[in-house]
């Protein structure tokens, strides 16, 4: 086990904060996952960075087939993030949910303990340094079953929660409005249920004393009904909610006007470039999971057609299951989408995982078919020779929302990836005597020439496909 404590004991620093100490489980199957990266790694460096066909020694190809099991080192289906990239990821999530960090533990280990996960005499040491570090709580990177937890509050005499919690915390703290603050309590009610047990006396509060229980009911029954009962109310709400957003929709969609849904890892900068794409004014913050509630603002494309433009909320490894059910009425704004922006933190080390566990989540969502752009952000943080060796394809723009560097190329790449009003460049032979139509060409088509020969205007534009058949009678070249 390696430790690492910053209390030192010294004296605590009066603060507002709660002091976390974090704690991390790496399995044999986790080595073996950070061991395939390695000699994939070096494969590549052998290759001269290349992919080739051929022979692949077997100990890099034994890494390789371990690594693409994807198999988390609790159990669940996941990709290879190394301990430390985890355990970094842990510290962002507690600071982001307002917590000091005194110190963490790693722990190295062939299986879980049954009754407290991390052993009996690692348990012990842990219960040292989180005295010794005047901790708050413990924050483990893994989710703790209810008994779990009990055993590991009763030993080290310390509140622990595990990483799904965290989460809802911040959620919970991030949360504005009516929905997104339903939302999260759904998700929390939903955590809580299985946990009841051995809970009576911090429960108490949700019982209404006289008249509130049945015969012979214990306090733990009745802490369930009322959380049940709660469920059900708050799962009304959202109902309501999903029928009001399906009646927005149908009216957005009455109108020929398609949608772009911002969707990747959280703290990828996804409100930043809506803001800078629509001068929306959003909040954002460098916080991990700034936006819950989606937004919903019109942009202006190259060509002149209009779309709306959606910031939805930020995804992670493992996103707990419930938050998804919990916000399914919010992220149908991503199933409903024409074209989904995944924006990545091109600065990221862990870019390619972060990457394939937000395509985890859409394929969840039953929305991983849907046409798509990579948007690589945060790029000005890049050093010079890097940025300058960045090139843009039909699939990839990169951009710096802060800086405003690439997004005429990304708001080009939105216009030609969308399929359902598309583009066509065409020549247009229109009469200058007919100013409605010249306006028209001028205001919803993207003009490259103009040329006036015997009060004709030759005009060639971009049209979209909607407007074109408006205007099939002054066509006089072929389209593009």
């Amino acid at each position: 086990m390696t430790r690492r404590n910053r209390a030192s004991g010294q004296e605590r620093i009066a603060s507002d904060k709660e002091r976390a100490f974090l704690v991390g489980l790496e399995y044999r199957t986790r080595r073996l996952q950070q061991a395939a990266r390695t000699s994939s790694s070096a494969v590549s460096d052998a290759d001269g960075g290349g992919t080739r066909l051929g022979f692949v020694p077997p100990s890099a190809r034994a890494a390789r087939d371990a690594a693409e099991s994807r198999v988390h080192a609790d159990g669940v289906e996941s990709v290879p993030f190394t301990s430390e990239e985890s355990m970094a990821e842990l510290n962002e999530l507690a600071t982001s949910a307002g917590a000091e960090v005194v110190g963490e533990f790693l722990q190295h280990r062939d299986r879980p303990d049954p009754a407290t996960l991390i052993g009996r005499g690692k348990l012990e040491e842990l219960s040292g340094a989180v005295k010794g570090g005047s901790a708050d709580l413990v924050i483990f990177d893994h989710e703790l079953s209810p008994s779990q937890q009990r055993n590991l509050e009763r030993e080290i005499d310390c509140r622990v929660i595990d990483r799904t919690q965290l989460i809802l915390d911040i959620f919970a703290r991030h949360a504005r409005t009516r929905e997104g603050q339903l939302q999260v309590e759904l998700a929390q009610l939903e955590y809580l249920l299985p946990r009841l047990a051995g809970r009576g006396v911090e429960m108490s509060q949700l019982g209404g004393g006289i008249g509130t229980r049945g015969p012979g009911e214990t306090q733990l029954e009745t802490d369930r009904r009322k959380i049940y009962r709660r469920i059900r109310h708050v799962k009304e709400q959202l109902e309501d909610v999903r029928r009001i957003r399906h009646q927005q929709r149908q009216r957005r969609e009455s109108a020929p006007v398609e949608t772009v849904a911002l969707v990747g890892y959280t703290n990828a900068g996804k409100s930043t470039l809506f803001n800078a794409l629509t001068r929306a004014g959003v909040h954002s913050s460098p916080k991990m999971f700034a936006t819950l509630d989606p937004t919903l603002r019109s942009l202006k494309l190259p060509s002149k057609r209009e779309v709306v433009v959606s910031d939805t909320v930020g995804f992670i490894r493992n996103l707990p299951h419930t938050l998804v059910t919990a916000f399914r009425a919010t992220l149908e704004e991503v199933q409903q989408a024409s074209l989904l922006l995944h924006v990545s933190d091109a600065t990221s080390p862990t870019a390619d995982e972060q990457r394939a566990q937000v395509e985890a989540v859409l394929r969840e969502l039953e929305s991983e078919g849907k046409p798509r752009l990579h948007v690589m952000n945060k790029i000005d943080l890049l050093e010079l020779r890097q940025r300058e060796a960045l090139l843009d394809d039909p699939h990839t723009v990169h951009v710096s929302a802060v800086k405003g560097i690439g997004l005429d190329a990304l708001r080009d790449a939105i216009d030609h990836a969308l399929v359902g009003d598309p583009i066509s460049r065409v020549k247009l032979s229109v009469p200058q005597a007919d100013g409605k139509t010249l306006a028209m060409i001028d205001a919803k088509a993207r003009v490259h020439s103009r040329k006036y020969r015997d009060g004709i205007a030759e005009i060639e534009a971009d049209l979209p496909e909607s407007l074109l058949r408006k205007l099939v009678r002054f066509v006089s070249g072929p389209k593009h």
